[in-house]
């Protein structure tokens, strides 16, 4: 067996750096163990990084371009064929209704994030303009809401320094989120001196630990806040020298709070008055709270609302850049931007694009309307909306009435089975890769990890980076500028290349949009062998030079200029296989960062007050007498994770994915553990094994994420391992603003099985 070769898990946003033991044919990742050099995880792995390789070896693994005939089915063609053949079809799209009509989805997933930025270069030779990815169905309106009150992305809090730490619909336990969120999670309950809360309607691994568990009715998140914030402000627990200090437009918000019916409130969220008030006594008494809100309450009634008042809560309290409370990092390439603004629209819906996104639940809706300026086409990367989106039939529909679709995966996922041609990428293991997922603070890292793996012998695979470089060709756009760049570099090298393409860019604007191909072109060669794919990573580190130069010199990474600084950065970014500390804030950057003009954080976000008002009129009833059930689409469990592993071998427990009843419920309908049911939504049936968990409230009902998954198990034929929750939901049902899913509120019914 080989030696040890760091890397990463790919299996949730932490990335957790592990050690990977290679077989000795080298097809296989035959052990793995925690990485103890990585500067994050610092030797942390969960049980779920134990099996990458069913990743790495999955039974649905593409090996050869491929497209569809007239009768359905699939036939191998030549890299060749298919490029020649994908650019001229594109381009007819292009030139019959417009780039704009060349949509593009995807981009990566928890552990790829360099092939969304090559394949936006192939979407800006076509002129294409739309976008969206997986954040669109669950970031964007916390994203938004940051924007509009901090004019940047502040999501995150310092748990490990943290004396309160809060957690909205969010069970880090299982989802992770925060680095070694078991070890951090233990030591915040087991110290006297800490209070570790959770909101949620089940009583969560994390929940179960917790001081304080906010058993809040499932949807009622807002009106729990809000009444958490109307009790602080009404009995003066707040921190007012704070708020004066660095809060606009809190009179407003006073105002509004000031008159809200506490009782009323806390009897909709379903949730005990006393112990809100004891909550708003103990926020009160730290100045080190850390909050996170997760898809809980992102997927969820009044998600957009929810993330506004978990802002307001931290301005309440004064829990923001300061240690052990909210901060703003630094981070490599931000996931949202800055600008809150909501003119951009979709063409057909006239949906707002958040963080630049169309929304998700609006995309099969456009394409399969007749309006003239409707989507064509699309390219479709690294992700399976056909599966992961909801009303995936009508998604289905689409990829059928658009001219052409296009998909890049290792996998022959469920979208592939659907388009016209699907292009075979090489694993996360194969190439280069990195993430973009870097929140830490005060030391943030960033790992970029080495192939550890050659393809299979009999895979004719191909890296997104050198698929996009020959689309760009074949559409005609690669820049000229490359064989100039390309003998700077090798005659004079990375500084000389680096000063020549941001001069280059600013002559010819066109250059910067396709920088990560013409780079990859310029360097492929150049770079140490396997690194190819980095390229792509130079103008990422010429904007954290430009943005954050004092925090990369308190890192050790510093130069005369910023092509200097950003060469130095990129050189060790290349070296550095275990991952590095790139950036140290200092105790002011949050707020360094904070870019609203005034520098204050903005307290009223007008969009949003006729939606803070509306929650006095009480929540709408979602159950009936047709459907008194509630449905939670996608709950985390030990052996869940995002879809990239496909089957149900990897799992060591829960194979079928249960549908989780609470004790009551199950004896009102005489049920046991093991037995079958038919669960039916205003969207669909389908058949459930039940499992009695003391962990459901009555009424409450949860099935898993990651399952419902169609494996081959021949030519024609494929087996289901477990429900596909999206064939459950519906795309109508939907945020008013962000446009995310209510995936954790879906009204259902139990049946007798037949």
């Amino acid at each position: 067996m080989q030696e040890w070769k760091p890397t990463a898990c790919m299996l949730c946003e932490n990335n957790c750096g592990i050690e990977a033991k290679i077989s000795d044919d080298g097809q296989s990742i035959a052990k793995i163990r925690g990485d103890n050099l990585h500067p994050a995880s610092q030797g942390y792995v969960c049980q779920k990084a134990s099996r990458i390789d069913f990743y790495q070896n999955g039974i649905d693994r593409i090996k050869q371009p491929l497209k569809r005939t007239t009768s359905g089915s699939y036939e191998e063609i030549s890299w060749d064929t298919a490029i020649t053949e994908i650019a001229e079809k594109f381009v007819a799209v292009k030139n019959s209704f417009g780039g704009d009509k060349v949509f593009y989805y995807g981009g990566g997933g928890q552990g790829n994030h360099l092939p969304a930025s090559y394949g936006m270069s192939t979407i800006s030779a076509l002129g294409g303009r739309y976008r969206s990815n997986a954040l669109a169905q669950e970031k964007t309106g916390e994203g938004w809401v940051s924007a509009s009150m901090f004019g940047a992305y502040a999501q995150r809090g310092d748990f490990e320094n943290c004396d309160v730490a809060v957690f909205l619909g969010k069970n880090p336990w299982h989802s992770h989120g925060l680095q070694r969120s078991r070890v951090t999670l233990r030591e915040i309950a087991k110290d006297p001196k800490r209070t570790l809360v959770v909101f949620d309607p089940r009583v969560s691994e994390t929940a179960e630990i917790a001081n304080i568990h906010v058993r809040v009715k499932p949807g009622g998140d807002a009106w729990a806040l809000a009444a958490l914030i109307a009790i602080m402000l009404q009995e003066n627990l707040e921190k007012s020298d704070w708020i004066k200090e660095h809060v606009s437009d809190f009179e407003e918000i006073r105002d509004i709070f000031g008159q809200l019916n506490i009782d009323k409130y806390c009897v909709w969220a379903g949730v005990d008055q006393e112990q809100m008030r004891q909550l708003a006594k103990v926020l009160f008494a730290s100045d080190k709270i850390a909050w996170f809100e997760d898809l809980g309450v992102q997927m969820s009634r009044n998600s957009t609302l929810v993330s506004y008042l978990h802002r307001l809560c931290w301005l309440v309290t004064g829990s923001f850049g300061k240690k052990g409370s909210q901060y703003i990092p630094n981070t490599m390439r931000p996931l949202m931007g800055s600008n809150p603004s909501l003119a951009k629209r979709s063409p057909v819906a006239g949906a707002p694009l958040l963080g630049g996104m169309v929304p998700c639940n609006v995309i099969a809706e456009e394409i399969l309307s007749d309006h003239p300026e409707r989507y064509r086409a699309m390219l479709i990367e690294s992700a399976n909306p056909a599966h992961s989106l909801a009303d995936t039939k009508s998604f289905v529909k689409a990829m059928a009435a658009l001219e052409l679709t296009v998909v890049i995966d290792v996998a022959m996922t469920e979208t592939a089975r659907n388009a016209d041609y699907v292009l075979p990428a090489k694993t996360q293991y194969e190439k280069a890769e990195a993430t973009f997922f870097n929140f830490e603070h005060p030391a943030n890292y960033f790992q970029l990890r080495q192939p550890i793996l050659e393809p299979p012998s009999d895979a004719n695979v191909l890296s997104e980076a050198e698929i996009h470089a020959r689309l760009v060709e074949a559409i005609g756009e690669m820049p000229a500028e490359v064989a100039e760049l390309k003998e700077i570099m090798r005659s004079d090298g990375l500084l000389a290349l680096t000063k020549a393409f941001t001069q280059f860019g600013r002559d010819n604007p066109m250059l910067n949009r396709l920088a990560p191909v013409a780079l990859y072109r310029v360097m492929e060669n150049i770079l140490p062998s396997g690194s190819e794919t980095a390229a792509t990573l130079l103008p990422v580190t010429l904007f954290v030079a430009q943005n954050e130069p004092a925090c990369l010199e308190r890192a050790g990474i510093s130069g005369h200029d910023t092509e200097e600084i950003a060469v130095s950065l990129f050189n060790r970014i290349i070296a550095s296989p275990h991952g590095f500390v790139y950036s140290i804030d200092a105790e002011h950057s949050s707020w360094d960062r904070v870019r609203t003009g005034s520098g204050l954080i903005n307290a009223t976000i007008p969009v949003l007050l006729p939606e803070l008002h509306a929650l006095s009129d009480g929540p709408n009833e979602l159950t009936s007498e047709q459907f008194p059930f509630i449905l939670s689409a996608g709950e985390r469990r030990p052996y869940t994770a995002n879809t990239i592993l496909r089957g149900k071998d990897w799992r060591k427990k829960d194979a079928e994915g249960a549908l989780r009843i609470s004790p009551e419920d199950a004896s009102d309908l005489g049920l046991d553990s093991g037995d079958y049911r038919i669960l039916t939504t205003a969207s669909g049936s389908v058949s459930v094994v039940v499992e009695i968990s003391t962990r459901m409230a009555r009424g409450h009902i949860s099935l898993p994420n990651g399952f419902g998954l169609d494996s081959a198990t021949g030519k024609d034929s494929f087996k289901r391992a477990g429900i596909a929750t999206n064939e459950l939901t519906a795309a109508a049902d939907r945020d008013f603003l962000a446009g995310t899913p209510r995936h954790k509120q879906v009204p259902a019914n139990l049946s007798q099985a037949f």
